[in-house]
């Protein structure tokens, strides 16, 4: 779209299909270089972009385990995030994503969405992937397995063949069948947020208490995290979802309930 320079990206300014506005880059407000003379458009949510700043913040997301892009700029008058969802489709447009950046954002987000929604594990006999239906119960069957009259149950924790009774949720009767991902959250270290008043000693490693996927902070900013699989934002250190939290709280300042400990079981995401 448009002439550009070697790593540049600029709008078409004869694209009557987007909306051209005089103001500052909404997602990158530092004043503009002496020259900069990139148009700035408006997304559907009302703020300013460049191509530039636009690709690099939905990157970031991406790189993150995040696949759906919400903005981060500050509704106008206020200290509160605008959060609206852009659609793929604005993003790849209003971004100017070149056809290796579409390969790249496309092929990650059908990856992230499939996480988000199905939980696959390789069969250890027939090696195909099988799908766990009920989250609560560590003992599955293959169906593969079992039309060819194999030993079709096994652990999803140790991957090995089935031993014990069943269903259970905490192991099978192998030996050394143990929840690594729980033993992480009960022994990870301690970590300091720093912008964070009150949250000198966290632990660093929490489990989503909404749909129990493991998420560390990266010790900047607020206390609030948004996990990458289900995408509740919750606090990294009291653990209650966001609303719930300010109610009693801010951004900033101490949980009225404190730092939640060390977490001694991971939550089971009750899809609908």
């Amino acid at each position: 779209m448009g002439d550009q320079g070697p790593g540049e990206k600029r709008y078409d300014p004869k694209d009557t299909t987007l909306k051209f506005v005089n103001r500052p880059d909404d997602l990158d407000p530092l004043p503009p270089e002496e020259g900069d003379l990139c148009l700035r458009a408006e997304m559907s949510c009302g703020h300013a972009v460049t191509p530039e700043s636009l690709t690099g913040w939905c990157r970031s997301l991406l790189d993150q385990g995040q696949y759906k892009f919400k903005c981060p700029a500050l509704k106008q008058g206020t200290l509160q995030k605008c959060d609206q969802e852009w659609p793929y489709q604005e993003v790849r447009r209003l971004a100017v994503l070149t056809p290796e950046e579409m390969q790249y954002f496309e092929e990650n987000l059908a990856r992230l969405a499939a996480a988000t929604y199905f939980e696959y594990k390789t069969c250890p006999g027939c090696k195909t992937y099988v799908e766990r239906t009920d989250l609560t119960n560590l003992n599955v069957d293959c169906a593969v397995c079992r039309a060819e009259n194999k030993s079709s149950q096994f652990c999803w924790q140790c991957l090995k063949t089935w031993k014990g009774p069943a269903p259970r949720s905490d192991c099978c009767g192998n030996v050394g069948c143990t929840n690594l991902e729980l033993t992480l959250l009960m022994n990870c270290k301690m970590t300091n947020l720093r912008e964070v008043v009150g949250a000198e000693q966290v632990p660093s490693i929490r489990a989503c208490p909404t749909c129990g996927q493991k998420v560390e902070h990266n010790k900047t900013g607020c206390k609030n995290v948004i996990c990458p699989r289900c995408q509740k934002e919750f606090c990294f250190v009291c653990l209650k979802l966001t609303p719930e939290c300010l109610k009693t709280s801010s951004y900033y300042l101490p949980c009225s309930a404190g730092v939640a400990p060390r977490q001694t079981s991971i939550p089971v995401w009750r899809r609908a």
